[in-house]
């Protein structure tokens, strides 16, 4: 399963964004009924799917969608700081060494063991490319369930206020620190190692 990193420019990564995109649609639109934009009927995209974005995605050996991540710097505008700053019980972060994970999407074709392994190679991937791009941080925001899993990986992780309700779902802000001990953290909790990233042309 390749791991690839993105950015939103440039036709050869054209057909990756597209799957990623309508993977996006399928599972936040369709499944789980969030009213974000939808662009051609297909693709889940918001504002912040700009060229500054960056995409982790994992793909099958024919080059299928399995899932895949969006960063966010949080020296720019993102999710957690532009629309849910309230989910923080003190100023939302904001520093060239931390990242807002986003979209955070397994394919609704997986089946539930594929499911886990994807979850833990997508999980795994983002600790490499932060430790090698000196990402001292991550944080985000997410519906309750999957705040609750986030927490439990292993990993030092914590609130950073109170989960609340908006628009009918309940949701939490969290940051994750990075170090070089977070992989062994993760392989304690059975989140095991993942090849190399391939990184994009």
């Amino acid at each position: 399963m390749p791991i690839t990193i993105l950015r939103s420019t440039g036709p050869s990564r054209d057909m990756a964004l597209r799957a990623m995109f309508e993977a996006r649609k399928q599972v936040f639109v369709d499944l789980l009924k969030w009213d974000v934009p939808v662009l051609a009927g297909r693709y889940e995209v918001d504002q912040f799917d700009d060229e500054h974005a960056v995409y982790l995605v994992l793909t099958d050996d024919g080059g299928r969608h399995l899932g895949s991540a969006r960063l966010l710097a949080t020296t720019r505008p993102h999710i957690l700081g532009t629309l849910f700053a309230s989910l923080c019980s003190a100023t939302p972060p904001a520093a060239s060494d931390c990242l807002e994970i986003t979209r955070f999407c397994l394919d609704r074709r997986l089946r539930s063991a594929e499911r886990r392994q994807v979850r833990d190679q997508l999980v795994v991937a983002l600790v490499h490319y932060a430790l090698d791009h000196r990402v001292r941080t991550y944080c985000g925001v997410a519906e309750f369930g999957w705040f609750q899993q986030i927490l439990a990986f292993g990993w030092r992780c914590r609130p950073l206020g109170y989960p609340r309700v908006i628009d009918g779902r309940t949701l939490g802000a969290l940051e994750i620190e990075i170090d070089p001990d977070t992989l062994g953290l993760l392989a304690q909790n059975g989140i095991g190692a993942v090849q190399p990233l391939a990184r994009a042309a």
